[in-house]
């Protein structure tokens, strides 16, 4: 068989740097839909750092079939079997190819929040005791939502992922200090005049670390300190559905208001349960190789120039104590040609139109992280 190089260069990066595998170390690979010579790959370099290697193979139709009917007797078995299993892990990595982005469409809302109930100890779990990282794969339907042809989504693809994420550390480090002694933060753009805390919050950096393609720093609000209005200029898929123009208002840290081009289903989401409608992250992204939208959240909220205000759970290592099922990364880009903007710490002008303004962030400007600029 013959092997891309590029699947072994990002198998490499995946389990040497993003998941640091040791001697003994147990990994799971969670292949949805991807050729199975990256699998391979990633087995040949778990193997050579003397880790071992598991594989679980998923396919988006059969997964759909399975949520179509899914009932709490079946899930609840499955979730049992599941954490059983990561409870067994030292690391996690998930490949998530995709050929139609709206395979779950069909699937009863009820349903999908069902599964995603009983299988949030097994996403937990995960999230917060292994060494993890996520990312998509390229596919057809990926250039397609890119705007791309296949050939050169599949370069910017590699291009992206095999980024030299270690340039980010020094720009990241003086970021974190800065969100780490902030209190107050003020974001204004077009539609959005929003305002909130971040005192005793903290901030985690991740640079290739926890999903790839990478570049983002988070943090969370307090959870009844978010006030005013976000009005999102990237679409968003979410549970199968399509959102564009989401419009959030917010009192005592709640989403009051809430519409788009979808208003009633985002709603529904909204309204799963009791955290829902409070926020559980907010983040800057500046991955330099990533400047226009493409309906990937992994993509989206990793654009330079970007932030993503989050409703739904908070991470445990940097939250609020907000617990929900709900998790959906929406994302608005302040650059010039999408309307600008400001994000302001504690009255202090931090970035402007997307690039940040103090010297001790400049490391975290495209120049910078391409190269071209010290």
């Amino acid at each position: 068989m013959l092997t891309d190089p590029r699947f072994t260069k990002l198998a490499q990066g995946l389990i040497n740097f993003s998941c640091s595998l040791k001697k003994g170390e147990r990994v799971l690979i969670d292949a949805f839909d991807i050729p199975d010579g990256m699998v391979i790959e990633l087995i040949r370099a778990a193997k050579a750092r003397g880790a071992h290697p598991y594989v679980n193979i998923n396919r988006a139709r059969i997964t759909r079939e399975l949520t179509l009917g899914a009932e709490e007797s079946q899930y609840a078995a499955h979730a049992e079997v599941e954490l059983a299993r990561m409870k067994k892990m030292d690391a996690y990595i998930a490949l998530r190819g995709s050929d139609n982005i709206f395979e779950a469409s069909d699937v009863r809302p009820e349903r999908a929040q069902l599964v995603a109930r009983l299988m949030r100890p097994v996403l937990q779990h995960r999230v917060n005791n292994t060494k993890w990282v996520v990312l998509r794969w390229p596919t057809s339907a990926m250039a397609q939502q890119a705007g791309m042809s296949t050939e050169a989504f599949e370069d910017f693809y590699f291009r992206v992922c095999t980024l030299d994420y270690a340039r980010m550390i020094p720009g990241m480090s003086a970021l974190v200090k800065l969100m780490t002694n902030t209190d107050r933060v003020h974001i204004k753009g077009p539609g959005t005049d929003l305002k909130f805390s971040i005192k005793g919050i903290g901030a985690v950096p991740c640079g290739g670390l926890r999903n790839i393609p990478d570049g983002e720093v988070y943090s969370c609000p307090v959870k009844d300190s978010v006030e005013g209005v976000i009005q999102y200029n990237v679409p968003t898929v979410y549970l199968g559905c399509s959102f564009d123009k989401v419009r959030l208002v917010f009192s005592k840290g709640k989403i009051v208001e809430a519409t788009s081009t979808n208003t009633k289903r985002l709603n529904e989401i909204l309204n799963s349960d009791a955290g829902a409608r409070y926020i559980g992250e907010f983040a800057l992204g500046f991955n330099p190789h990533i400047l226009n939208p493409m309906s990937d959240i992994l993509f989206d909220e990793k654009i330079a120039g970007s932030f993503h205000f989050t409703p739904g759970n908070a991470y445990e290592d940097c939250g609020n104590g907000n617990k929900s099922q709900v998790h959906w990364d929406m994302v608005c880009m302040q650059r010039p040609e999408y309307g600008g903007g400001e994000i302001w710490f504690d009255g202090k002008l931090i970035r402007k139109d997307g690039m940040f303004v103090p010297k001790s962030l400049h490391k975290l400007n495209p120049a910078y992280l391409l190269g071209k600029g010290k």
